[in-house]
């Protein structure tokens, strides 16, 4: 018998929809769009994605985009719960505002290390519907005159050791995470500035209280 007609075959050998082929299409034409795939790509890959008998041939054709398209759901890895968290190409490896502001947050991959830097200036990652590249990532933390601020999901494990000179280095989401889940590591530096790490429910609080 075919694997394709096998109850609890792997999610790659199901058999693609048109929605699943057209939601691949339109990743793809978004990226030639911003600049990332050429028009010969283009047309190499939708080629592809239009001779594809099932997701596990769609699904590679966005592997390298900043946000692949998913038609299977992820399959825990060895390690546990994580699974469902950790993995995929990092996004970008640092966020940088001088005299300005910058932000990460939204569906994203954080890298193995990843830098923020506020001189004079703000920062905002927004971990809450990130993924990992790895389960165990380091952010680097470096905020002079500025502020940076980070929010991380209640499925982290968090460790801050930044110092605060003339300044505050805020571990305000002191507990676990969910056993197996991703950990976060922050270090750094605030100086005559402020890093706070904070859990998605403290920002709601604040906000209810401005």
């Amino acid at each position: 018998m075919s694997d394709d007609l096998v109850p609890g075959a792997h999610p790659g050998r199901l058999r693609a929809s048109d929605a699943d082929r057209e939601r691949v299409a339109r990743a793809l034409q978004v990226a030639v769009a911003e600049g990332r795939l050429t028009m010969d790509e283009l047309q190499e890959r939708l080629d592809v994605v239009y001779a594809s008998r099932t997701v596990g041939e769609l699904e590679p054709l966005t592997h390298d985009l900043p946000e692949p398209v998913r038609l299977t759901a992820p399959t825990p890895s060895a390690g546990g719960p994580s699974g469902g968290l950790v993995g995929g190409a990092p996004t970008s490896s640092a966020a940088i505002a001088v005299m300005s502001g910058s932000e990460r947050k939204g569906l994203w991959v954080v890298p193995r290390q990843f830098t923020a830097v506020a001189f004079w200036g703000g920062v905002e990652l927004d971990l809450t519907q990130a993924r990992y590249a790895e389960r165990e990532v380091t952010i680097t933390a470096v905020a002079i005159m500025g502020g940076i601020e980070i929010v991380v999901s209640p499925d982290t494990t968090v460790i801050v050791s930044g110092v605060g000179i003339m300044g505050a280095f805020e571990d305000k989401a002191r507990c676990q995470g969910r056993p197996g889940g991703p950990v976060v590591r922050i270090n750094g530096l605030a100086f005559w500035g402020g890093v706070e790490v904070r859990r998605p429910e403290d920002t709601e609080t604040r906000e209810l209280e401005r």
